[in-house]
């Protein structure tokens, strides 16, 4: 196993500003970092889950330059060169190309793990067992890109979705992925849980470095020359990173690559996922993992509610203040600092607009 561990890499994704968790979620203090179920942080948690497979010197973690130290406080155990600080947000095709050159630089025979910093997962276990079937995956076959499906539970509309096809030959758990679908209205994700061979994506994906590199060459080759620039130059970070092309990789690599747009016989494929799993992204997400009253209202901090039903209130101030909510339903209240947030449940997508604007007419103190 140790052999097997020193070609095996698992980079955390940590780069999100988490800005649809504004007010709690903030410039200098991301989602990945706070403490937003229990004790531990969404990043603990994720470095937690994979140090069994690979071991702590193997994790690398990308995020914002900005939170670097935030991280290395975070995780003191992870090796301070193992950090890689974004100077830029530039998505989530540069989060996982980056590390990919980097580490192909450093072992030509690299198989990277790409993983999130903002999901629970339960069973551990069985997200363990998926991530060693990944590992396993790309490495008898190079030419493939693997990637996670958690079966559905419910028509979840908030989640991307993967259309699995055929089985891989000698893998139980493991299907060709047929084509990639957007976030679905009610009715299709409804047809997607019925027809049974829809999962939900995960986001996660593992690869040999010189697999993804070798797609990026084909599909997006300024991407690729300037990794490669970088992971033997880092000083040009901050002049070369900005230039990048703002893109997922969902679109720049997965989805024309399941077309059979990538380098000749390269294939995705998905390993399945049988966990819950949620992904927090928002108030609604974090809503499920926080205590019920018995009217629907979850809660986390001092509050007073008065004949009120299916609201989300979180009070995160260290005054001694309370939060009291009189006579109202479906409704967020999130008090946390300098900021308190009012709107209704289904706005909450638009919490990120708050915080444009906020920072435009408020300063960056508030954003």
């Amino acid at each position: 196993m140790a052999n097997v561990w020193r070609m095996r890499y698992v980079v955390i994704m940590a780069g999100g500003s988490g800005k649809r968790l504004w007010p709690l979620s903030r410039q200098g203090m991301p989602k990945q970092m706070l403490h937003l179920v229990g004790e531990t942080s969404l990043l603990r948690m994720a470095f937690d889950r994979v140090i069994d497979v690979v071991g702590a010197e193997q994790v690398w973690v990308c995020t914002g330059a900005d939170y670097a130290d935030t991280v290395r406080a975070e995780l003191p155990e992870l090796p301070a060169a193992n950090i890689l600080g974004e100077p830029v947000g530039r998505d989530s095709l540069n989060a996982v190309a980056w590390p990919a050159a980097v580490l192909a630089n450093q072992d030509p025979d690299a198989v990277v793990a790409m993983v999130t910093a903002d999901q629970i997962m339960q069973p551990v276990e069985a997200f363990q067992d998926a991530l060693r079937t990944g590992f396993e995956v790309a490495e008898a076959d190079p030419t493939a890109l693997v990637t996670f499906g958690v079966v559905p539970t419910t028509p979840h509309t908030g989640y991307g979705y993967l259309h699995r096809g055929a089985g891989v030959a000698g893998q139980t758990e493991v299907f060709e992925v047929l084509e990639f679908k957007e976030k679905p209205d009610r009715e299709t994700a409804q047809a997607y849980l019925d027809a049974g061979d829809y999962w939900w994506n995960a986001g996660m994906f593992v690869w040999r470095a010189d697999t993804l590199l070798a797609q990026l060459a084909q599909l997006v080759p300024d991407c690729h020359a300037t990794v490669q620039t970088l992971a033997t130059e880092p000083a040009r970070l901050e002049e070369l990173f900005p230039t990048l092309p703002k893109i997922s990789v969902d679109y720049a690599v997965m989805e024309p690559v399941s077309q059979g747009r990538g380098t000749p016989g390269t294939r995705v494929v998905a390993v399945r996922l049988p966990i819950t799993w949620h992904d927090v992204g928002g108030f609604p997400a974090l809503a499920e993992h926080l205590p019920r009253d018995e009217d629907g209202n979850a809660m986390a901090g001092p509050s007073l509610l008065m004949d009120a039903r299916n609201n989300l209130v979180i009070n995160k101030t260290d005054d001694g203040g309370v939060v009291a909510v009189l006579g109202m339903a479906d409704t967020i209240v999130v008090r946390h600092g300098n900021v308190t947030l009012v709107c209704p449940v289904d706005q909450a997508e638009r919490i990120k607009e708050v915080v444009a604007r906020a920072a435009e007419e408020l300063g960056e103190a508030y954003a």
